[in-house]
């Protein structure tokens, strides 16, 4: 038999099935979320009761509930079953979309965007992705749900101008709610059900680990910083549009700016993700992109009356932005316990979410009393705020989670070999979860003697010693 096969190099066919599907599932998701984050500022003016205020609230409602319910439906989905949440989340996200569509009036809207965010179903994607992979590919699997989070939305940015052009916003969120049921679909029929479903701490939060998690500075500090990150967002896309709509730009023109702001910005932040992590450079880059992101909220505040500086400054933010939304959860895993990265993954979502929704929430609130100056402003003044913050963080460990299938083991077994795992060159933290036959190790790559830890392994689980 060949080394690989004796590791578990290479993915099954199945576990590929359900990496690519599932991150699916997430793709269609966001879609739906934020198609209409560049779009809903100008089409708000025509519901009846609108005000600024309330229009903020309707872009940025969707992160209260989804951050109120999406830890709950992980829970749920360990004892119920992770399929049937999953089906109930995306019924529940496609009613929201239906009611957002039939709504004349803002306060229909708002009531469409919470329910779209109360299908949050996140959690329980995650948990099933991990049923479905073993252990030393679930690392994989989560990162290519991220990249497909990423992506999602810098499609949807582009598109949603374009599709509001073709079929207004109703017709986007009809479209919505066509590709939740779509979802249900993916999930029913091309996604594997679980042989077993079990809690997986490096993928989902698990109760007694909070406390823990959230006494910890350090990732309270990144908590922080994605609470401020999408607050800045979402913040932001208040006013941009009117921004543009008001500089003379048409709104169906509007994708065009999008587009060639979000492609220049990705071929830009890629370089500087892999310098801060090949230089072991990755505080600096953190506390520059930071910094720039208060630069350019200064510079909107000073020129969003002009498309060409406007535009300008969008490719400059999105390069900020994407480099800190890639850096963010790298930190997060870097930097949690390594038997509670789902815990902290958890947690740091939520964080994301509450941000989006007083981003959408204040920056509303601060247009109708101050106009977009008072936004833009309030978005410079937030990003500075986590600059400070932010320059206290420790400089991170360059460390890697792995994950390493032990068999079951009593507590004194799992105690001796998580000693004995930390003995191995290149491993820094190791935690033997005994009844779920699992380590869970932090790990630096270039140190790590891959052969005497899959030695070590297979020796444990074949005789326990």
């Amino acid at each position: 038999m060949k080394a690989a096969d004796l590791t578990g190099e290479h993915m099954t066919i199945s576990e590929r099935r359900a990496a690519f599907w599932l991150a699916g599932v997430f793709s269609l998701r966001m879609l739906g979320l934020f198609m209409i984050l560049p779009v809903f500022a100008l089409y708000a003016e025509q519901l009846r009761g609108n005000t600024p205020a309330l229009a903020g609230l309707a872009i940025g409602v969707y992160g209260f509930s989804q951050a109120v319910f999406q830890i709950p439906f992980g829970f749920l989905s360990d004892r119920y079953g992770r399929k049937r949440i999953i089906y109930i989340g995306l019924l529940i996200f496609a009613l929201g979309s239906v009611v957002a569509a039939l709504a004349s009036s803002i306060w229909g809207v708002i009531l469409g965007r919470a329910l779209q965010g109360g299908g949050a179903v996140s959690a329980a994607v995650m948990a099933l992705a991990a049923d479905l992979t073993r252990e030393e590919h679930r690392i994989k699997v989560m990162a290519l749900i991220g990249i497909t989070i990423g992506l999602s939305f810098a499609v949807s940015m582009v598109i949603g101008p374009v599709l509001n052009s073709w079929i207004g916003v109703p017709g986007i969120f009809w479209l919505t709610s066509f590709l939740a049921l779509l979802g249900i679909a993916v999930v029913h029929f091309r996604v594997p059900d679980p042989v077993v479903s079990r809690i997986h701490r490096d993928a989902e939060p698990v109760a007694s680990q909070f406390g823990r998690v959230l006494g910890d500075g350090q990732l309270l500090r990144l908590n922080f910083g994605i609470f401020t990150l999408h607050l800045l967002l979402t913040a932001t896309f208040v006013a941009v549009p009117l921004a543009l709509r008001d500089a003379g730009l048409a709104s169906d023109q509007h994708w065009r700016v999008y587009l060639l702001a979000l492609t220049l910005s990705i071929a830009a932040m890629v370089p500087l993700v892999i310098i801060a992590n090949k230089q072991r450079w990755l505080k600096p880059v953190f506390l520059g992109a930071i910094l720039i992101l208060a630069l350019t909220e200064f510079g909107l505040l000073t020129w969003h009356d002009a498309v060409l500086e406007t535009g300008v400054l969008l490719l400059v933010f999105f390069t900020a932005f994407n480099l800190l939304e890639a850096t963010l959860p790298s930190l997060i895993t870097r930097m949690a316990p390594p038997d509670a990265k789902g815990t902290a993954m958890g947690i740091y979502s939520s964080s994301q979410f509450l941000g989006a929704f007083a981003g959408g929430g204040l920056g509303g609130i601060l247009h109708g009393r101050f106009g977009l100056q008072g936004v833009f402003a309030f978005a410079t003044s937030g990003a500075l705020i986590w600059l400070l913050v932010a320059w206290t963080m420790k400089s991170p460990r360059h460390l890697s989670n792995r994950l390493l299938n032990v068999g079951t083991c009593n507590e004194v077994d799992a105690g001796h070999l998580a000693t004995r795992l930390t003995q191995v060159s290149g491993v820094a933290e190791a935690v033997v979860i005994a009844t779920e036959g699992v380590a869970y190790l932090k790990v630096d790559r270039h140190l790590l003697d891959e052969a005497a830890l899959q030695e070590l392994a297979m020796a444990h689980a074949q005789t326990g010693l």
